[in-house]
C-alpha cells in the first residue's frame, strides 16, 4: 500500500506540473456510480496525442444477505489518441493490460467516454462465516486474467 501512495504522490506531482497549458478532465464512471460505488478520475493532457488517467473507485458498502465485496481500486493509465487528445479514438496500457475506447464532445467542457480493457490482476480475499462474528474462514490470493476495466465516463474538462 505504501508503494502505491508513492506511486500516486509522484504522477500527481509530475503531472502538476504539466498543467499551465494543459486541457484536464475529471470524470465518473457512469457504470460504478449505478452500482453505487464510489469513483473518481483525473486525466491529464501530456502532449498532443498522450494523456494520463488516474482513475480510482472504492466499495464500503455492505450488501443483503450477508454479502460483502469491499474494494479499492486505483489504476493509472497512459493513453494514446489517435486525433487528438479528449477526442476519438485511444488506446490505453495499465499495469498490466490494455484498453480501448472512444471519448464523444458534447458540449466545450462535457464529454462521455466508453472504454474496455483486459488484463491480470492478482486479487487478496478474506472470507469470514458471518459479519457479526468475525471468525475468518479462509483468504488468500486468486490470479484473474480477462476483463479489467468497462466504462462509461461522463467527463468536465478545464
Amino acid at each position: 500500500m505504501k508503494k502505491k501512495r508513492i506511486l500516486f504522490l509522484f504522477v500527481t506531482l509530475f503531472a502538476s506540473t504539466l498543467l499551465y497549458s494543459q486541457v484536464v478532465g475529471v470524470k465518473t464512471n457512469l457504470v460504478m456510480d449505478a452500482m453505487k460505488i464510489i469513483n473518481l478520475g483525473a486525466e491529464v493532457g501530456l502532449s498532443k496525442k498522450l494523456t494520463l488517467d488516474l482513475y480510482a473507485n472504492y466499495n464500503p458498502w455492505k450488501y443483503k444477505d450477508q454479502k460483502m465485496m469491499k474494494m479499492l481500486a486505483i489504476q493509472p493509465e497512459l493513453r494514446y489518441w489517435f486525433c487528438d487528445k479528449f477526442n476519438g479514438h485511444f488506446v490505453g496500457f495499465h499495469v498490466p493490460g490494455i484498453s480501448y475506447g472512444y471519448q464523444w464532445i458534447l458540449a466545450k467542457h462535457w464529454n462521455l467516454e466508453g472504454n474496455i480493457g483486459v488484463g491480470y490482476a492478482r486479487v487478496k480475499y478474506e472470507q469470514f462465516e458471518c459479519k457479526t462474528c468475525g471468525e475468518k474462514v479462509s483468504e488468500g490470493h486468486k490470479n484473474y486474467l480477462g476483463p479489467t476495466k468497462a466504462a462509461i465516463s461522463l467527463i468536465y474538462l478545464f
